[in-house]
């Protein structure tokens, strides 16, 4: 099969819009299963039957598009995701979802009427997802997942199967990334209707604009949570929760909530979303960017830790911005750190590319190799890049210093307190570059 790539569903895309005049993908995608849930069925109505292979494409990429919208609870995500250029997978059936009521609502086309009212956008891609999770937790022991996890693919430039790197919940990221920019660019087809390859494309930066720079959807994050708003989401997981209390399958599930129960769920879980998928930034794990094994036992940190240590690279030198070319950074840095350095892995806790990501070095747990005599104390940071006489791009800058050091602290990894340094000042070396150092003098815990 053509490779689980949004490449290849904007191939797909192409071929059924310049072949099928006045036919609409999203519908095509609920007709395969992409939004079988009661409360997008209620939203959107029943499916359409499922068409014959449409003669404009291929039959291996009707296969993989019938194989990733087809509603399989023991497949999904792996079956129903796809590789995007930054490095995200993306669920596709949120993703068509929000694209589909985007379409309706550009050409004023109605949705069945819902009581009590609701946002038909949040509903078919989040609002739903949200509140059945957090709900079917609710009276579980406390070690039920309700968000996440990651995962990873076999082979990155030809992605096939996708693994999860823990215990799945109803909304992996993969799910969580769909949502969000089927919300993204439902509103955006709302205002200004294009074709959706064309959307598409431009979006996720496909075909020739992979290697251009920073596509929107690594702006995902913040682009969410500027359209969303505070109390929005959880607005609009309440709102859902009472419609599928209506709802002769969902009924059962909530005939024991109340409303304040009910509100509880739906702050609770909009206030867990919103940490883990818009405040706290996005981390590429090892396996995605083809990470070597750790050699021996790493040790353990105790946490919450005190200290953060900023670095640059040096070498590579220049910013890598995109994920490729990040990737393809974190390699040669592993290697050199295994290689010649001859320690145990990549140095570094965390890795910042000006791609909007960042990446999993050791991580969180374990003591990393980047601040002698402090590994223990405190994590490494280190941007890609030489920033002696320049400095990372605003958006890399905020990315360590308004989300990363906020999240590190909101989730116990960090104390509220913690001080920050430059490696210089504790080391002999001019890391991390004259640039970069003058203006972590500005941040937050700088001593």
């Amino acid at each position: 099969l053509p490779p689980r790539h949004m490449d290849s569903v904007v191939q797909i895309v192409e071929a059924l819009e310049a072949s099928e005049p006045g036919f609409t993908v999203p519908e095509l995608a609920r007709a395969l299963g992409g939004c079988g849930t009661p409360g997008c069925r209620a939203v959107l109505g029943e499916p359409p039957d499922v068409p014959a292979a449409p003669p404009a494409l291929p039959g291996e990429q009707w296969l993989l598009f019938t194989q990733l919208l087809r509603r399989d609870d023991d497949a999904a995500p792996k079956g129903g995701a796809v590789l995007a250029p930054d490095g995200s997978t993306v669920a596709l059936g949120p993703l068509f979802a929000g694209i589909e009521v985007g379409l309706k609502r550009a050409t004023g086309c109605p949705t069945p009427p819902i009581e009590p009212p609701i946002d038909t956008l949040y509903a078919v891609t989040i609002a739903e997802a949200l509140g059945t999770s957090f709900l079917l937790a609710r009276g579980a022991d406390g070690h039920q997942a309700t968000l996440g996890p990651a995962g990873c693919w076999d082979d990155v430039d030809d992605p096939q199967n996708y693994t999860l790197l823990g215990p799945p919940s109803p909304i992996p990221d993969a799910i969580a990334i769909g949502a969000m920019d089927g919300v993204l660019l439902g509103a955006q087809l709302a205002r200004e209707p294009i074709p959706l390859a064309e959307l598409l494309r431009g979006y996720y930066g496909t075909g020739n604009g992979t290697e251009k720079g920073r596509p929107p959807s690594s702006y995902r994050r913040r682009d969410f949570g500027v359209l969303t708003g505070p109390g929005k989401l959880e607005e609009e997981v309440v709102a859902m929760l009472r419609v599928l209390r209506e709802l002769p399958p969902t009924q059962e599930l909530l005939e024991d909530v109340g409303p304040e129960e009910m509100v509880a769920i739906a702050r609770q879980a909009a206030r867990d979303f919103t940490e883990i998928y818009v405040e706290c930034p996005a981390i590429v794990p090892r396996c995605m960017w083809g990470a070597r094994p750790y050699r021996g036992t790493p040790k353990p940190l105790t946490l919450p830790l005190g200290s953060i240590y900023i670095h640059h690279t040096f070498s590579p030198s220049n910013p890598c911005r995109t994920f490729a070319a990040c990737a393809r950074a974190m390699r040669a840095m592993q290697r050199f750190h295994q290689d010649t350095r001859g320690w145990d892995d990549i140095g570094y806790s965390f890795v910042v590319g000006s791609d909007g990501y960042l990446y999993q070095g050791r991580g969180w747990h374990w003591v990393g190799a980047h601040t002698k005599g402090y590994n223990s104390k405190g994590y490494g940071v280190g941007y890609v890049g030489d920033f002696s006489a320049t400095l990372p791009d605003p958006d890399t800058i905020a990315l360590v210093r308004d989300e990363l050091l906020p999240c590190a602290v909101r989730t116990g990894r960090l104390h509220h307190n913690y001080t920050l340094h430059g490696h210089r000042q504790l080391g002999h070396t001019d890391c991390p570059g004259n640039s970069l150092f003058h203006e972590i003098e500005t941040w937050h815990g700088f001593k």
